[in-house]
């Protein structure tokens, strides 16, 4: 992993099923692209009070809406969600671009990670009605409903806030 420095420690706060898979997965997926360009996590685990915030922007915050989930109804609030961006220009730019191919291989770099992490079992945000092209979760075939239950009744992992799953 390119990014550990700023990566790392949002990586380590994810759901214990899933924190070290990711830190792999970003390694498989930084050999696909090009040496030049990291992965940066911008956003894992979302309490339920800063995704409400997100979902008032563009309702009742001024701004376009950035989510069409509230509390609760998020994989973020789980610790089972990523968004990522590229990290390019010697790391001091993020991208979004999901079309650049810096390392000249004809697939965008973007794309190369969306194969690795969607083999792993990852659902891409890409690839719904709503795009949320930086978005990975893993789901382990629950909702968020069943999550947020589980929450509710306080059924989690000894010790921690994350749920059983």
């Amino acid at each position: 992993m390119r990014d550990e420095k700023v990566s790392l420690p949002r990586i380590k706060l994810l759901h214990p099923k899933i924190a070290d898979e990711v830190v792999n997965l970003i390694d498989v997926a930084e050999k696909e692209i090009s040496p030049n360009i990291s992965i940066r996590i911008v956003q894992g685990i979302r309490t339920f009070k800063e995704q409400d915030e997100l979902y008032a922007i563009g309702r009742t915050k001024p701004g376009k809406k950035v989510t069409n989930a509230s509390a609760g109804k998020s994989f973020h609030n789980y610790g089972l969600a990523i968004d990522f961006s590229l990290l390019v220009n010697g790391g001091k730019e993020l991208s979004w671009d999901t079309q650049k191919d810096w390392d000249g291989d004809n697939i965008p770099d973007w794309i190369e990670v969306v194969r690795v992490f969607t083999k792993a079992g990852y659902e891409w945000g890409g690839a719904w009605k709503f795009k949320d092209f930086p978005h990975f979760q893993k789901t382990f075939g629950y909702t968020y409903g069943q999550l947020l239950i589980k929450y509710n009744i306080g059924n989690f992992i000894p010790g921690t806030q994350y749920v059983n799953i």
